[in-house]
């Protein structure tokens, strides 16, 4: 069953078309990455789906509601965890819990064995008469996550949910969000920056210029990039990539100061080209291919800090 269905998307904001045309769906119980670099219409797209935007055209559903009829439903059946906090510090955890129960009308009974519940499983329950104020980073991200599932929702939105945190931190949330995924049933959209995160995913959408340019699996995606990747150092650079040109018919780039090209059996190229190039090389390296490859193979771009938010505008959302 696809839990959330775009056709055909189209969105404009006067004479600038923000998404052109896109259409993907997302299965239920996946973990779907959407990428992009800053200005692609990630952001925009998202919006929509959270009935933030309305479409100039084309259709979207999330949990079988059309997200322009059927808005109300729509935002009962997801949940946002944003990159920044919207927690009440002033109050406690388990305050803020119950707040987010009562402005969606869950009942006392379910509210409070839901709370014992979800606590527990981001291992706060000890921690729930405490203030916000003196949570640690990770424990408000776990926090917001348990808020985001109180009500019960299909479709759980990330937007960038360990941003910042340092790599234990990062990977116990994770720990927390993929045991969630199993006991709910959950579907997660998941925006990051983090190419590690991405190979969560069962599947990444790209979108590039409101375009989807990608739309597959990591390792298919992966697979796509053309083999394995071969980075060296050399005197002279720039003919380094010119002689990769003339006489291996190779695209390469220059990146961190290192001459970066792709090929299929990496194993068997790399001995004959030592042998071969007529440039003095400095050092020589070889890898498979990342997320971070086929990211910047599609766009030009590698994607940095400055492309986390892409859900900034949420925050103008009043329940």
């Amino acid at each position: 069953m696809d839990i959330v269905a775009v056709e055909n998307l189209v969105k404009r904001f006067g004479r600038l078309e923000a998404v052109k045309g896109v259409s993907f769906a997302v299965r239920e119980g996946q973990i779907f990455g959407f990428l992009g670099p800053n200005g692609a219409g990630k952001t925009t797209t998202i919006n929509v789906l959270c009935t933030l935007l309305r479409p100039t055209a084309g259709r979207a559903t999330v949990n079988g509601y059309d997200v322009t009829a059927r808005r109300s439903e729509v935002r009962r059946s997801i949940g946002l965890v944003f990159q920044d906090t919207t927690l009440d510090e002033y109050l406690t955890a388990e305050q803020n819990l119950r707040f987010h129960a009562y402005a969606y009308g869950v009942s006392r009974e379910v509210r409070e064995r839901r709370i014992e519940e979800l606590m527990s499983m981001v291992d706060l329950w000890d921690r729930r008469k405490s203030k916000v104020s003196t949570y640690s980073g990770g424990m408000k991200r776990r926090l917001e996550i348990a808020r985001g599932l109180l009500h019960h929702p299909r479709v759980l939105f990330l937007d960038e949910p360990t941003l910042g945190l340092d790599p234990q931190t990062r990977r116990r949330i994770w720990e927390h969000v993929l045991s969630l995924r199993r006991q709910e049933n959950l579907t997660i959209f998941l925006t990051t920056h983090y190419m590690d995160e991405a190979e969560y995913c069962d599947r990444i959408a790209i979108i590039d210029h409101g375009h989807i340019v990608a739309l597959d699996t990591p390792d298919n995606l992966k697979s796509a990039v053309g083999g394995d990747v071969i980075n060296f150092k050399a005197e002279d650079e720039v003919a380094a990539v010119r002689e990769l040109q003339e006489r291996f018919g190779l695209t390469a780039r220059l990146e961190n100061g290192a001459v970066t090209f792709s090929v299929s059996r990496g194993e068997e190229f790399l001995p004959n080209f030592v042998r071969s190039f007529s440039q003095r090389l400095l050092s020589v390296g070889m890898r498979r291919p990342t997320l971070d490859d086929v990211f910047l193979t599609l766009t030009g771009r590698d994607i940095r800090e400055q492309e986390a938010g892409a859900l900034d505008q949420m925050r103008r959302w009043r329940h």
